[in-house]
């Protein structure tokens, strides 16, 4: 039976309450069966910037953020793969691997405007479809070589830096993080100096 599978990848550092809620909100406005978070190895767009901790570590931290929801799962492609992916790269696994699904890509708007400019994105753009969650400030954009569908988002503005810079001055993320994620962080002390 084919799967409408959502993609969503990053380095998630930490994944927080808005990745969960993009995911959950393009589960049900795009009828989506499961979400597959996909947390980057390197990704190619950060130049001479590295995460602040292991994709091992960021891999755990969202398997603990999305225990609860049985439709949201963890693939590991970009981990295992190691380097510089590229986004077309893991969509030709994913094909392979699962040649019957039919695959979106989830993304900010903010990454649209920029899809031309991605590597192979012609054949990516046989290889999936986008959903783009929508962003103050950013324009409904549909680039020629892309089916695009936007779906609406509550307005939180909260980003990985934001809690990064929290976490490091020993404040709390409550609510930001699950509980799960913050017990982990602790442990570990991570995103400390």
């Amino acid at each position: 039976m084919t799967k409408r599978i959502g993609i969503f990848g990053g380095t998630f550092d930490p994944p927080h309450l808005m990745h969960l809620l993009i995911a959950e909100e393009a589960l049900e406005a795009c009828e989506l069966d499961q979400v597959w978070f996909l947390p980057s190895y390197q990704p190619p767009h950060v130049q001479g910037k590295k995460a602040h901790t292991s994709a091992e570590q960021r891999a755990k931290m969202v398997q603990l953020a999305i225990e609860s929801n049985d439709r949201f799962a963890v693939n590991f492609a970009e981990i295992e793969r190691k380097g510089k992916s590229y986004t077309v790269d893991t969509f030709r696994e994913l094909k392979e691997m699962y040649p019957d699904d039919h695959f979106y890509f989830i993304l900010g708007a903010d990454m649209v405007d920029d899809l031309p400019t991605w590597h192979q994105i012609e054949e990516l753009c046989k290889l999936t479809s986008f959903i783009a969650f929508k962003r103050p400030g950013y324009p409904e954009s549909h680039p020629d070589i892309a089916d695009v569908r936007y779906i609406d988002m509550p307005k939180v503005d909260l980003s990985s830096s934001f809690l990064r810079e929290r976490l490091k001055l020993g404040r709390s993320c409550r609510y930001f993080l699950s509980d799960a994620v913050i017990n982990y962080i602790k442990e570990r002390r991570l995103y400390e100096d």
